[in-house]
């Protein structure tokens, strides 16, 4: 280690025997004449800055001020010095006659978070350690580091390594690590000790013992400053000073100081430094970071470790703050008591929500509320789809396949869905694993969130008929068996993020159900990638289902139209040729989540829809300023119908001598009569609205499946309960309904028989409005 040094504040550089002015004027480019006079007072005792200048210069360093921040002699004695020793002083001015003016200008000033009291900053005497002799190797040595985020390694941290001032180590207080210094009261000769055994050889004999106390040995104050040492260089008497070392030295010495490293343990030291990881505050970059980083590289040389650094990698996150995106204070009543938030929400919602809320180094906001939101957005939706899964294997008696055996024939002739849920299940694998390896927690996590929204509101739900009506038993096995697969491999991702959430479904599902699977899942084994079940072709195919599912979604909210009520058909038009394809190959998916009878794929289409242009100005307005308008009225000449079909294809679009692409226009669609349509990038979906006697006859049994369903949960009954259903309605309609449906309700329901008559005894009964008609529904357990 570099030596430490000490360093007088009130020496000043001069000459032998001068005196400095009482008052001068000197150059400094701290001033300027933008603001103020171009002239400033400076203080050398009172602020960092005007003591470098002092020392530079020879000013004189006058303190009439105590470590109290009360004014010694004059006008003001024994008061605090910025009030009411100001109005003191002003006073004495005015009497002597040297008061010129006297005003008060209000600017920023530094005051004590906690008591709001003004402070002063205060030239004194410290030990220091002179870090600038290393600077360089500081800057180096940090190059090897992996900063997340990226930034901090050539900013924030480097930086603070480019400005590197040596490290004042010493603090004024009585409790602390004691500076092991010990200085000659005749000579002034330093010995700095380095161990205890060095301590007892060189200490006086009659003072050694002062560290043996009641309590066993102890080498803190007041003991350790009852030891005295020989002077090697007067043989006077050496003291150790009174200070104790900045609580940061401590922080910094931690790799060294949990293995009683070099004096032990040498072996078990050398294998696990430096640390592979750590992670704290972004305003620990003066702190924790600093301290470990400025010691690994005065303590570590080429010879012992090549690193010389004392972590591999490092996140820093950002600060957390209220919901309202103030900085959290007692003062201010705005602190979050995490304990409330836990044992509202749990451990796993705040974990997750940490993890998810924002990249490390970004601030975030946290409040119990937002903890709340992402726990039900996530943990929840996993936690019903895992739910799901339980309740029809134990319905199925689905047994899981123990690790290593062979999956039946028929559970690996999956369909479609199963191989699409599979290949996202592996390509989130992958994702996350990228993610924790390049210790991005936050990307490694949101990648589970999208895979968990697609497993339930897709994959779940399309699938949901073959896991209790599938009347191929093979089928349902391979459902149960690829939703198994999915929930198990989750639990496994999730453990390092959710581990209770994770160890719960893990248990259940495998650990204590499975031969030869460890019992917990934080004993398994990480998952592994099955590349030969990705299949980015199918993952893109399904994308474009989904998109234009949403679009068909939207056409009918903008039309008004019931998602229960069937519809003649959907016109779908995509951008390429392989998605027309993909469309086609699933277009039963498509036509049973929009609830519509046919599905046609076109390139065009035709005059059930009308285009309209016009200019992105956010995106064209910066590029061409005031040749915008030109672009408008080109567009208005254009044909807009052509210029949409090519913005679909991708191409790029040339008006009056400019180029466009896709992203530089906004499209505005308008459908014909009958027709709803929503349009996005080229993607058009178009509903026909149109109703036939026949489709509301449809509509309205789907809706009195759903009131039925209702009223089986309200009932109590159990999934797999049979029951009898009974209507009354004055309506022939509503007869009609039963009878042309009758099948297809008693099926959804597991009805075994629907009659038209008023409540029996014991039904659960409810009346209900279906378009205008009063209609009594009943229902009672076979």
């Amino acid at each position: 280690m570099e030596p430490l040094v000490f360093v007088d504040g009130r020496t000043a550089r001069l000459k032998a025997n001068e005196r400095p002015p009482a008052r001068r004027v000197i150059a400094s480019a701290h001033v300027t004449t933008d603001e103020g006079t171009g002239i400033l007072h400076v203080a050398p005792a009172f602020g960092a800055d005007d003591y470098v200048m002092g020392r530079e210069e020879g000013l004189m360093f006058l303190q009439p001020v105590n470590e109290s921040g009360e004014m010694i002699g004059g006008p003001g004695d024994g008061k605090f010095a910025k009030d009411p020793a100001d109005g003191l002083i002003w006073r004495d001015l005015r009497e002597r006659g040297l008061l010129w003016k006297h005003e008060t200008i209000r600017h920023t000033y530094p005051f004590c978070w906690r008591c709001k009291t003004p402070i002063l900053y205060y030239a004194k005497p410290s030990w220091y350690i002179r870090t600038t002799a290393v600077q360089d190797r500081l800057i180096e040595h940090n190059k090897q580091i992996n900063w997340v985020p990226d930034h901090m390694q050539a900013g924030r941290f480097g930086g603070w390594l480019e400005g590197n001032v040596d490290w004042a180590v010493s603090r004024e207080r009585y409790w602390g690590t004691p500076l092991p210094l010990w200085i000659c009261e005749l000579c002034g000769h330093v010995d700095a000790i380095g161990s205890y055994d060095e301590l007892r050889e060189r200490a006086r004999p009659q003072t050694i013992g002062a560290l043996e106390t009641p309590h066993g040995f102890d080498p803190h104050r007041p003991y350790i400053d009852r030891v005295e040492l020989d002077c090697g260089q007067c043989n006077g008497t050496m003291r150790r000073t009174p200070e104790v070392a900045d609580a940061w030295f401590d922080s910094g010495a931690m790799p060294y100081a949990q293995w009683h490293y070099p004096f032990e343990n040498e072996a078990e030291f050398e294998r696990r430094f430096p640390a592979d990881f750590i992670c704290e505050g972004v305003d620990q970059t003066r702190g924790w970071f600093y301290t470990l980083h400025a010691l690994a590289t005065l303590l570590h040389r080429t010879e012992d470790i090549p690193e010389g650094i004392a972590f591999r990698n490092v996140i820093s996150h950002g600060l957390i703050l209220d919901a309202e995106g103030q900085k959290m204070s007692k003062s201010k009543g705005n602190v979050a008591d995490p304990f409330e938030v836990l044992d509202e929400h749990g451990a796993d919602a705040v974990r997750w929500f940490m993890y998810t809320a924002a990249p490390p180094g970004n601030e975030r906001r946290f409040s119990s509320a937002l903890v709340g939101e992402a726990s039900r957005r996530f943990l929840s939706t996993l936690w019903n789809t895992y739910s799901f899964f339980v309740t029809y294997a134990n319905l199925s008696a689905f047994t899981p396949i123990a690790p290593g055996q062979a999956a039946p024939a028929e559970i690996e002739a999956r369909t479609e869905l199963d191989r699409w849920v599979r290949s996202e299940l592996h390509r989130t694998v992958r994702r996350v694993t990228e993610g924790l390896d390049a210790y991005e927690p936050a990307e490694a996590a949101r990648p589970i969130a999208e895979f968990v929204e697609q497993l339930s509101n897709w994959y779940v739900r399309r699938n949901r008929r073959r896991f209790w009506k599938s009347d191929d038993d093979a089928d349902r096995r391979a459902a149960l068996a690829t939703l198994y697969e999915c929930l198990t491999t989750l639990s496994r991702l999730l453990a390092p993020f959710t581990p209770f959430v994770a160890e719960t479904i893990y248990r259940n599902l495998a650990g204590e159900r499975i031969p030869g699977a460890a019992i917990s899942v934080h004993l398994d084994g990480w998952p592994e990638v099955d590349e030969g079940a990705i299949d980015e072709r199918l993952s893109a195919d399904m994308a474009v289902v989904q998109r234009m599912v949403s679009l068909g979604r939207g056409a009918r909210a903008q039309a008004q139209v019931k998602v229960r009520q069937p519809l003649a058909s959907v016109v779908l038009v995509p951008r390429t040729e392989a998605e027309r394809e993909a469309l086609e190959r699933l277009s039963g998916e498509i036509a049973e989540e929009l609830n519509v009878k046919a599905v046609l794929v076109v390139s065009d289409p035709g005059d059930r829809l009308a285009y309209s242009l016009r200019p992105n100005l956010p995106v064209l307005g910066p590029r061409f300023g005031p040749d915008v308008s030109k672009i408008r009225a080109a567009l208005e000449e254009a044909g807009a119908a052509a210029i949409a079909a090519r913005m679909r294809a991708g191409e790029t679009i040339e008006l009056t001598g400019f180029e466009l692409a896709a992203t530089d226009l906004l499209v505005d669609v308008e459908p014909a009569e009958g027709w709803a349509a929503q349009e996005e990038s080229g993607y058009a979906a178009l509903i026909e609205t149109a109703l036939t006697p026949e489709l509301i006859a449809e509509g309205q049994a789907r809706e009195l499946v759903r009131r039925l369903q209702d009223l089986r949960r309200e009932a109590g009954f159990d999934i797999s309960d049979r029951i009898h259903v009974s209507y009354a309605a004055d309506e022939g309609a509503v007869a009609a309904v039963f009878e042309a449906h009758g099948g297809y309700i008693a099926g959804e329901t597991l009805a075994l028989s629907i009659e038209r008559q008023p409540p029996p005894d014991g039904a659960t009964s409810v009346e209900i409005d279906l378009d205008g008609v009063a209609v009594t529904l009943a229902v009672r357990r076979a």
